[in-house]
C-alpha cells in the first residue's frame, strides 16, 4: 500500500527486454535507498513494482507485458514518481493506494490559473463512475482531489508543490497518465453489486 505522497522524481535509465517485458534500471534520485531490500515494492508513475536489484542510487525492477498493455510512463527511459510502501506507522498524507492502475487517462487541459495549474482529465468510461466531486483520485501515483466531475471528465488543481515535486508539471493537453480511483469507492461498487446480484 501506498499514500499517492511523492517521495521523491526518479528516473527511469535503461531498458533491457526479457523474455516477456522489460527489466527497468531507475536511478533513484533523492529516494534514499539504504532501507530498501530486494523485494520491496516502491510505486513507480503509481504503479507497484517488485525491486529485484540494486546498486548505489540505482535499482531494477521487472515490468511484465500485463503491467506495460495497463501502464503508461513505463516502456522507455524518462522521469518517474517514486514513493515506497508504507510502513503500518507511517502517517497516511494522500489516501489509500494500493499501486494497481485502474485505467489510463487522456489530459484535456493543463492552463495557468495563477501560479496553479488547472488539469482536466478524461477517465476511461467503466472507472469514471467511481471520481466524485472532491473525491480522491491517484495521477501518475499522486494523490490529488478532484475539484468538478461531469460524467468521464474531471478537474483538478494542481499548486505549486505538487508541481514542483513530482512530474506532473510535464504534462500537457494530450498526454496519457496512470489513473487509480479511490480503493474505498471500488469496494463499495463492489458489495453494492453484490447484494443486487
Amino acid at each position: 500500500m501506498f499514500s499517492g505522497i511523492i517521495a521523491a522524481v526518479g528516473r527511469i535509465t535503461h531498458l533491457t527486454a526479457r523474455e516477456a517485458g522489460f527489466r527497468l534500471q531507475v536511478e533513484a534520485g533523492t529516494l534514499g535507498l539504504d532501507d530498501v531490500a530486494l523485494g520491496d515494492s516502491i510505486a513507480h508513475n503509481g504503479v507497484c513494482l517488485t525491486v529485484v536489484a540494486k546498486e548505489g542510487n540505482h535499482f531494477m525492477v521487472d515490468v511484465s507485458p500485463e503491467t506495460l498493455s495497463c501502464t503508461v510512463g513505463l516502456d522507455a527511459p524518462g522521469p518517474v514518481n517514486l514513493e515506497k510502501a508504507l510502513r503500518l506507522s507511517d502517517v497516511i498524507g494522500g489516501h489509500l493506494v494500493s499501486g494497481h492502475v485502474d485505467g489510463v487517462g487522456e489530459v484535456l487541459r493543463f492552463d495557468p490559473v495563477g501560479d496553479n495549474r488547472l488539469l482536466e482529465i478524461r477517465a476511461p468510461r467503466e472507472i469514471a463512475k467511481f471520481i466524485a466531486r472532491k473525491g480522491s483520485v491517484t495521477v501518475n501515483g499522486t494523490s490529488l482531489t478532484t475539484n468538478e466531475v461531469a460524467g468521464d471528465i474531471f478537474t483538478i488543481n494542481l499548486i505549486p508543490h505538487t508541481l514542483e515535486n513530482t512530474t506532473l508539471h510535464l504534462l500537457q493537453a494530450g498526454s496519457r497518465v496512470n489513473l487509480e480511483v479511490d480503493l474505498i469507492a471500488r469496494y463499495c461498487e463492489r458489495l453494492l453489486s453484490a447484494e443486487r446480484g
